[in-house]
């Protein structure tokens, strides 16, 4: 099980850039252990630094500045999490803090690879995202009520049902089939009857 995450409420971070790649939000030299810790350092390198392999914080980047740094919401462009499917971008988010991602589209690995680590894809608009990042306000993502609020305004986005209960519940696949262990058990007790033949080897 992940960490459920219904709500996300605080500042969003804009990164609003087409085509963010998995290689841009974690370089392939920053990927040095094959677990989930140890990558927030090496999130978004390429721009967050002054240099490949330093740590000098390049003061343009946006979660360099202040007010953003550790953003529990990141708003981005088209495309967001293209190229590889590599997990570790994903996991490098979430330590960093991110728990939502706004964006236009996702590459479909990377938004199947959000909802298994505990970060919400958001599908929104680029002028509502334009809008929120000029914005400034906090920003509330309430999944269950599939809404994004900030200021005055708020805006409804779309997403799967089974994704939506693996994150609000904190589920993984298996615990999602788990939710259905009755339907499952009553099919088997059916099919055992229709098909006694597949059961042989509990006789």
């Amino acid at each position: 099980m992940t960490e459920p995450v219904p709500h996300v409420s605080g500042v969003a971070a804009p990164l609003i850039r087409p085509n963010i790649d998995t290689d841009q939000i974690i370089p392939s030299r920053e990927m040095k252990s094959v677990g989930k810790t140890g990558l927030a350092d090496g999130l978004f390198a390429g721009w967050r630094y002054t240099a490949p392999g330093s740590r000098d914080p390049n003061p343009e980047f946006v979660l360099n500045q202040p007010g953003f740094a550790h953003a529990p919401i990141l708003l981005g462009g088209p495309n967001f999490g293209c190229g590889s499917s590599r997990e570790h971008a994903v996991w490098a988010l979430h330590e960093y803090g991110v728990r939502a991602v706004i964006a236009p589209s996702f590459a479909p690995i990377f938004r199947g690879n959000c909802v298994r680590n505990g970060i919400i894809p958001v599908v929104l608009p680029e002028d509502a995202i334009e809008a929120i990042a000029g914005e400034g306000a906090p920003v509330t993502i309430d999944l269950p009520a599939q809404t994004v609020a900030y200021g005055p305004l708020s805006y409804s986005f779309e997403i799967d049902p089974s994704a939506k209960a693996m994150l609000a519940e904190g589920l993984d696949a298996i615990d999602l089939t788990f939710k259905h262990r009755s339907a499952i058990a009553a099919f088997q007790a059916r099919d055992r009857v229709a098909r006694p033949w597949v059961y042989l080897e509990d006789s």
